[in-house]
């Protein structure tokens, strides 16, 4: 059976359309109940702007999964899993949680308890890492060896990477259509890995659910970015941040247990490895900026929670680039890394994959420099 390539595009499409039409709503309901983020010191808006777009996005989610539920061939990944309905389930529970803290405001410690309550729900669901690649350790002509993990480890790794992932997507929040930009871009590129895996299985039904995570969370976002492009009329804020966290984390998840963990070779070794690979560089820009937050604010002896402003966004800001500008730029990282990394798992010729990623690297680092690179001429 070939790949349902038609019906996973218009489920993607489906959720760009639901959210592009609730979101409008959802702004009306962000007002009307005060849900509005007024401009602090460390914002770069000036203006206060409503919050509470993860809504509009979940709802686009939930709008791409009914339609899936009636296709003809995408309907038969809902009666061997139960892993879109885990999403569906665990995301309302953290958008939940996002709403409470965009109206009232949540201290750290207990968004940290509803991100662990919503990365359990997956868990429970049977959303949950089973096996690693290790590129050691292998016998019998084999590249490496296979970890195969308990139901403590697979809870507790799975429970780590969504906590993770939520708050790395949450910290970089911080433009006009940075986060919605990063998580349609990292989707899209899960997406595509998913997809190259199921052509590698035949187009076998079981292996259905993590491109069809991807794609609508890639159709939602999407159908969200008009409303939060710069200007935005609307923000995500942590309903959305969260949701985006959990679902990308949620689709490589289950994604890493369709990989083939029998391939050898170089290229196989590659393949067996990808789900973490792709993990790290799809949302690669979010994992530093998160990483060099805690580092800074540790050095400086406060919570690792504790706002600041500088994050990557502001220092792109403040050696010269437009708010728009940045945004664009990071987008191009966080493209060059995602997408090499699924080509380098997809695409037999490594060495141009290499070649191709190293000159969009150079590319990206040239056009974050011009500000600078102009100054000095």
């Amino acid at each position: 059976m070939g790949l349902p390539i038609r019906e996973y595009l218009l489920v993607g499409l489906s959720a760009a359309v639901v959210t592009y039409l609730l979101t409008g709503l959802v702004r009306r309901f962000a007002l009307r109940i005060g849900a509005i983020a007024v401009p602090r010191g460390r914002d770069v808006h000036t203006i206060p702007i409503p919050r509470l777009g993860g809504v509009g996005i979940y709802l686009g989610v939930v709008g791409g999964v009914f339609v899936a539920s009636q296709l003809p061939v995408l309907r038969r990944a809902f009666d061997y899993s139960n892993e879109t309905i885990a999403v569906l389930v665990a995301g309302g529970v953290i958008v939940v949680v996002g709403v409470l803290d965009d109206r009232f405001g949540l201290d750290a410690l207990t968004k940290l308890a509803g991100q662990a309550t919503a990365a359990g729900v997956l868990v429970l669901m049977g959303v949950q890492w089973t096996a690693v690649y290790l590129p050691w350790g292998g016998t019998g002509g084999s590249t490496g060896s296979v970890l195969l993990l308990g139901q403590d480890q697979g809870v507790l790794i799975t429970v780590f990477l969504c906590v993770l992932l939520i708050n790395a997507m949450n910290f970089v929040d911080g433009l006009d259509g940075l986060a919605a930009g990063i998580g349609t871009i990292a989707a899209t590129a899960t997406c595509a890995f998913a997809l190259g895996l199921l052509g590698q299985q035949n187009g076998d039904v079981n292996a259905y659910p993590p491109a069809l995570i991807a794609a609508v969370l890639a159709g939602a976002l999407a159908g969200f970015l008009p409303h939060n492009f710069q200007p935005a009329r609307l923000f995500m804020g942590d309903s959305g941040s969260m949701f985006i966290g959990l679902t990308l984390a949620a689709a490589t998840t289950t994604a890493s247990g369709r990989t083939n963990y029998s391939t050898t070779g170089a290229t196989g070794a590659l393949a067996l490895v990808t789900p973490l690979i792709v993990v790290a560089a799809v949302v690669f820009v979010p994992l530093l900026d998160l990483l060099l937050a805690v580092i800074r604010r540790t050095r400086a002896g406060t919570s690792p929670f504790a706002p600041d402003k500088m994050h990557l966004h502001h220092r792109l800001l403040e050696i010269g680039h437009s708010q728009r500008r940045a945004v664009l730029l990071i987008y191009l990282w966080a493209g060059v890394l995602s997408f090499g990394a699924v080509a380098l798992a997809l695409v037999d010729n490594a060495f141009l994959v290499v070649w191709m990623v190293t000159g969009g690297v150079l590319v990206a680092v040239l056009a974050s420099a011009v500000p600078r690179l102009r100054s000095r001429a």
